[in-house]
């Protein structure tokens, strides 16, 4: 489990909300439509990394994944890897 909570993907989604969050903090200038963008941005970069984790997950277990995943076609040797250990 630890392999898919400390990954790079969901590790820099993250860390890039909790510097959104800080510049909110620090301004006291209201909202634009740059800061809902940026929000935006970083909502759908946090969900393609939770994704990203699912199918990885699913695809460890002998589960098929959608053909976008980028695990797609690598589910045997995922499998593979998680009955040797």
């Amino acid at each position: 489990m630890r392999r898919y909570l400390f990954g790079t993907g969901l590790l820099s989604a993250l860390l890039s909300g909790v510097s959104l969050l800080r510049g909110l903090r620090k301004s006291d200038e209201p909202a634009t439509w740059r800061t809902a963008l940026a929000w935006l941005s970083w909502g759908i970069t946090l969900s393609l990394a939770v994704g990203a984790v699912v199918d990885t997950y699913r695809a460890s277990r002998g589960h098929l994944v959608a053909s976008d995943s980028p695990v797609a076609g690598r589910e045997q040797k995922l499998l593979r890897r998680r009955l040797d250990r």
